[in-house]
């Protein structure tokens, strides 16, 4: 009966250990409650089996967390869950690439630097080269470089 308890505690202390590595990272109730079994199990054997067979487990529980944790490292089940998509998009870059310097528009936002504005029939997010400019404020393409539309006051 006492093998069986330590079994079960050892089991019990390897998965939880998995379950603190793999998917809750950090120091949580499953890393609490494996560390908790893994000294308990051993503590048990070392009572109920002697120094031997306390010795034993204690070899025992080391192998097996060793060696669970490198079985699941080489498992495929994290790549079942782990993010494999990039992301290559950018936000309005199809209207970005539209904007020519030169172009005008009025600001849809107040340009505390950066903002929105409607240039050509597109809302997009201008940046200011004039400072701030209030909301309604007639503007004009400074120039577009690296996705940053720049804009300034349209005096004319």
């Amino acid at each position: 009966m006492d093998i069986l308890i330590i079994v079960i505690l050892l089991a019990a202390a390897i998965v939880l250990f998995l379950v603190e590595v793999f998917i809750i990272p950090g120091v949580s109730v499953a890393g609490i409650a494996a560390a908790l079994c893994l000294v308990y199990a051993n503590f048990h054997a070392f009572v109920h089996l002697g120094v031997a067979g306390g010795i034993v487990t204690l070899i025992v529980s080391a192998v097996a967390a060793a060696g669970s944790f490198v079985w699941f490292m080489r498992s495929k089940t994290l790549d079942k869950v782990a993010l494999k998509e990039n992301i290559s998009s950018t936000v309005q870059s199809e209207a970005k690439s539209r904007v020519k310097p030169g172009d005008t528009g009025i600001a849809v936002t107040r340009l505390a630097l950066i903002g929105t504005a409607l240039i050509d029939g597109e809302t997009v997010e201008v940046k200011s080269a004039d400072g701030f400019l209030d909301e309604k404020t007639p503007i004009r393409v400074a120039r577009v470089s690296e996705g940053v539309i720049m804009v300034e006051r349209n005096n004319s």
